[in-house]
C-alpha cells in the first residue's frame, strides 16, 4: 500500500489555522464581539426632543459662539434624549453606545446636517486629518437620542491638531459629565439639559479635574 505523506505536526496545525485566503485566522476570543444588549430593555429609536423643530429642507442653520466655541442652532439642534437610557442603564456595565448608535438614524441621513449647516462635507475626515464631527449634542453616554434634532457638525478650529479640535474638546466635557452621573455626583436630567443648552460652560472644571489642562 503507498503511504501517503504526513505534515509535520507543527505545520499541519498551522494548516488549520490558516483560513481559505491563507490568512491566520483570529480566535473567537480575540474578535471584535458586538455589544451585549439583550436585557438592557433599550428601545433604540425612541426620543424625547427638548423643544419641536421642523428639519430644515434648505441650509439655513447657523452655528452660534460661546467662550470661543460653536455651539449648534437650536431651533435646528435642539438636543433630544432617548427615555429608555435610564440612570440604571447608563450604570450598567453592559451598556455601549452600540447598543443604540445607527439605530433610530442612519450615517448617510446624518450627514445631511452638513447641508443644513452649509458645511461642506470634508474629505479625508478621518484620525489625524479628521476636522468635522457629526456630533450627538447630548451624548449617547448622558443618554441622548440618535435621532437628526440631537446631531450638528462641529468642525474647527482651521489648523489645529487633532486633541486641540472643538469635538475632542467637547469629548472631554461628555465623559466627565457621564461619569459624574454615573457615581451620583450630577443629576441625569440636569447633566442632559447642561449639555444641550452650552456645553462650554463645563469645559473648564473638567479639564481641571481630568487633568487634560
Amino acid at each position: 500500500m503507498r503511504r501517503l505523506n504526513r505534515l509535520p505536526l507543527t505545520a499541519a496545525i498551522f494548516a488549520l489555522v490558516l483560513g481559505v485566503s491563507g490568512t491566520p485566522a483570529l480566535p473567537t476570543a480575540l474578535a471584535k464581539e458586538p455589544p451585549k444588549c439583550e436585557g438592557l430593555k433599550i428601545d433604540p429609536k425612541a426620543s424625547k426632543e427638548f423643544s419641536k423643530v421642523t428639519l430644515p429642507e434648505k441650509p439655513q442653520c447657523q452655528v452660534r459662539v460661546s467662550n470661543g466655541y460653536p455651539l449648534p442652532d437650536p431651533n435646528c439642534t435642539p438636543g433630544a434624549v432617548n427615555p429608555t437610557l435610564t440612570l440604571k442603564v447608563l450604570k450598567n456595565p453592559r451598556f455601549k453606545t452600540g447598543c443604540i448608535r445607527d439605530k433610530a438614524t442612519s450615517s448617510a441621513k446624518k450627514a445631511d446636517t452638513y447641508y443644513w449647516y452649509g458645511v461642506q462635507h470634508p474629505k479625508n475626515n478621518s484620525g489625524k486629518t479628521q476636522t468635522c464631527e457629526l456630533d450627538h449634542l447630548i451624548s449617547l453616554e448622558l443618554g441622548g437620542a440618535d435621532t437628526l434634532d440631537n446631531i450638528w457638525p462641529q468642525c474647527g478650529p482651521k489648523g489645529a491638531a487633532l486633541p486641540a479640535r472643538y469635538f475632542k474638546e467637547k469629548d472631554i466635557v461628555e465623559n466627565w459629565l457621564a461619569k459624574k452621573v454615573r457615581d451620583g455626583l450630577i443629576d441625569l436630567e440636569a447633566a442632559q439639559k447642561g449639555i444641550a443648552f452650552n456645553w462650554t460652560q463645563y469645559l473648564d472644571v473638567a479639564k481641571k479635574e481630568t487633568g487634560k489642562q
